[in-house]
């Protein structure tokens, strides 16, 4: 069973952050952004069965948790440790292999894309890794690029501007004409 070692903030003030003390996955990413979603796996659904969950993201030692803002977090907390507690490792899993880039996107030719996805993966997605979330790539749909944040990533104020504007300048080294657009 994990030891919860840490419960971190994150730049995303409805979504907190708990690093365990052994691996949940052997590197696979899971993210929830809805109970249905949720349905199969035994962590998430215990998570969503919390009132005011609206998200969950874990990977290896991570478990984000996103909150629909009207709880307190000192209570929600104190609900959300037991079931990540006694939540099992899953060392078998496999990734999901549209967890950051559709299947649209990994099968696509433009050299654009195999570009982007390969810095989002240097040099972007580390770093909201550690604020909580993820980045995933929906399509390039002519010069705008259509992206989906994940985790704490997903409804943080930061991510759709800051961040996205950060993504966008990089972006543009590839390609000058790309605007980036968060779905």
């Amino acid at each position: 069973m994990p030891k919860i070692k840490e419960i971190e903030r994150t730049p995303n003030p409805d979504a907190m952050r708990f690093v365990l003390g052994e691996p949940l996955t052997n590197g696979v990413t899971k993210s929830f952004e809805n109970s249905g979603e949720a349905e199969h796996d035994e962590l998430a659904k215990a998570l969503f069965d919390i009132e005011h969950v609206i998200n969950v993201y874990y990977v290896d030692k991570y478990i984000t948790v996103t909150q629909d803002g009207n709880a307190v977090w000192s209570e929600l907390l104190r609900k959300l440790a037991p079931p990540i507690r006694e939540a099992k490792p899953q060392m078998d899993l496999t990734e999901d292999e549209e967890v950051h880039a559709t299947k649209e996107v990994q099968d696509s030719d433009d050299p654009r894309l195999v570009q982007i996805n390969q810095m989002l993966d240097e040099q972007v997605r580390p770093y909201l890794l550690a604020d909580g979330g993820g980045l995933k790539v929906l399509g390039l749909d002519g010069n705008r690029l259509k992206v989906h944040y994940q985790g704490a990533c997903g409804t943080c104020p930061t991510a759709t501007s800051g961040t996205l504007y950060a993504i966008e300048s990089m972006v543009k080294r590839i390609d000058p004409e790309i605007q980036v657009i968060s779905v």
